[in-house]
Order: C-alpha cells, then structure tokens, then sequence
C-alpha cells in the first residue's frame, strides 16, 4: 500500500501542478510558455515534497472517522478531497503568486501581492477542490490496478 500511496501522490502533484499552473498562467493576462513550464516545473516539486512529506491518507481517513463519517461514502469523498485542497493549493497558490509578483516588481509594476493573492488562492481552491475531486478516484482505480489490487470499495454515492 506504500507503493499505492507513492503513487497517489505523484500523479496528484503532477495534476495539481499542471491545472492550476496552467490556471494561474492564464489568469495573469501574461502567458508565456516559458512562464508556465517554470510555474509548472517549481509547482510540481513543492507538490511533491508536500506529497511525500503529508501523510494524506493518514490524515484525511483520520478526518473522516473523527467526524463520524461513513467511509467511503460521498459526504467522506467531499470531506477528503476539501482536506487535500486546504493542504496542497495555498502552498502552491502562495508560491506561484509570489513567483509572479516578484517577477512584475523586478520589470517595474507595481502589483500589489496581497490581492492578487487572495484573488487567485480563491479562484485555485475551488477549481483544485473539483480536479482533486473528479481525477483522484479515477487515478487510485488506475493505481490499485496497476498493483494487481482488487476489491476497493466503491464511493455509496
């Protein structure tokens, strides 16, 4: 199962990175792709060190039983996939944006960081919390059969 939770965060890194570096790049008004495989590319390492460093699935079942939840129902899904969001996109969003504002400032603009941060952080937090929603169950039917893994419970939606 550590294979299968490797695995997890990987693909979810990559994803997350790619969509929301891809959001914020566009965003901006200013896309470049020389801009966006360098918000990518960093986004993807902080991904990745968040992935490796948080135990999410440790932390979102833990969530989950705490609040009395069925596991592996719907509202449990909805709860693990806000836990995923609140711990992966203010890191990366923070990242970004600041990445963004230090360039501007460096070319002369005076883009005032605090909005555009929290402009962007809301923006990313709902269009993450939806991918994470949508692609993860997809990608641990993917993982769980790449491992010769049957039987996972199916979400009782």
């Amino acid at each position: 199962m550590k294979k299968v939770g490797l695995q997890m965060s990987i693909l979810m890194a990559v994803t997350l990175s790619f969509c929301l570096s891809l959001l914020g790049t566009l965003s901006s008004g200013h896309f470049t792709v020389p801009g966006f495989l360098m918000s990518f590319g960093i986004s993807t390492v902080i991904s990745l060190i968040i992935g490796f460093l948080v135990p999410m699935k440790k932390l979102e079942d833990g969530l989950v039983r705490k609040c009395g939840i069925e596991e592996h129902s719907l509202p449990a899904r909805l709860l693990s996939t806000l836990v995923s969001d609140l711990v992966y996109t203010p890191i990366l969003t923070f990242s970004m944006v600041f990445m963004a504002y230090k360039q501007a400032t460096a070319h002369g603009s005076n883009m005032p960081f605090l909005p555009s941060f929290i402009k962007s952080l809301i923006l990313s937090l709902i269009v993450a919390y939806i991918i994470i929603f949508i692609v993860k169950p997809l990608f641990l039917k993917f993982v769980m059969k790449q491992n010769g893994i049957s039987g996972m419970p199916a979400d009782k939606s």
